[in-house]
């Protein structure tokens, strides 16, 4: 009977969907995280009756046909691009994109990955880094006799010196966007991948080319919606249920008809 089949196709769909959601309410609180939605199609059909055909001598079509589905299968998870809100921290370093782009940073394997994640850090060498350590592109140092620093909002870094009335230009950090964003590919640690389906990466100045703004002494927020994500959470698993229900009555009515023979 396909109705088991079929069912347990669409638990595993709504299970797959849960994982998302989980995953989406696990990283509430990850700065510049994009949520993720699972999307799913109906698998193919077999054609009991084409429509169209004719079913008669004297040319009557058929209006609709026969046609029986096999059930769905996962299409795709795709991140919701959003712009989260942005969070006051005051912190030097604390960068925050408002718009478009990512900013680039260089893997220990000497590629590049990019992230909105502008949590930086000053490395035991003055180098502008991320969290983890990764060097931010283009490399800047900040010098350990400077004062303090301030980041305007093209991404130009100046230190500002005890001897000096006038601020110094460190450096210029750059923002990167991509043609199909969406097709980064994640690799946790708030990092992305550049992939055929992204597109190659388009450096340029922040505020510039439909690049975003650089906001210093700020963060953002993920933009994932909790009440959004309960009520797709409650709905994910009756969908669950029916379908576990599904199977159990193809079951008996598979008992059934045992017995009848």
């Amino acid at each position: 009977m396909r109705a088991l089949e079929i069912a347990a196709g669409g638990m595993s769909a709504q299970q797959t969907r849960v994982e998302v959601i989980s995953n989406n309410l696990a990283n509430m609180s990850t700065t510049g995280f994009n949520p993720r939605r699972a999307e799913f199609s109906d698998l193919h059909y077999q054609q009991a009756v084409r429509p169209g055909t004719i079913s008669a001598s004297d040319g009557t079509v058929v209006p609709t046909g026969v046609q029986l589905g096999l059930g769905v299968r996962a299409a795709s998870v795709t991140v919701m691009l959003e712009q989260g809100s942005l969070s006051s921290t005051g912190g030097d370093l604390d960068l925050a994109i408002e718009g478009s782009g990512y900013f680039e940073v260089t893997m220990p394997n000497g590629n590049s990955a990019y992230t909105r994640d502008g949590g930086l850090k000053r490395s035991e060498d003055g180098l502008i880094v991320t969290s983890d350590g990764y060097p931010v592109v283009p490399n800047v140092t900040i010098p350990s006799d400077s004062s303090s620093i301030s980041i305007n909002s093209e991404g130009e870094v100046y230190g500002y010196f005890a001897d000096s009335v006038e601020p110094e230009l460190l450096g210029q950090l750059s923002l990167a966007n991509f043609a199909n964003a969406k097709g980064l590919e994640a690799i946790g640690s708030n990092l992305f991948l550049e992939s055929p389906a992204s597109g190659p990466a388009l450096s340029g100045t922040a505020g510039e080319d439909g690049l975003g703004l650089i906001r210093q002494g700020y963060l953002e927020d993920s933009s994932v919606d909790a009440v959004k994500e309960v009520t797709d959470l409650i709905e994910a698993q009756r969908g669950y249920e029916l379908n576990s229900k599904v199977i159990s009555a193809a079951d008996q009515m598979l008992g059934s008809m045992v017995q009848v023979r």
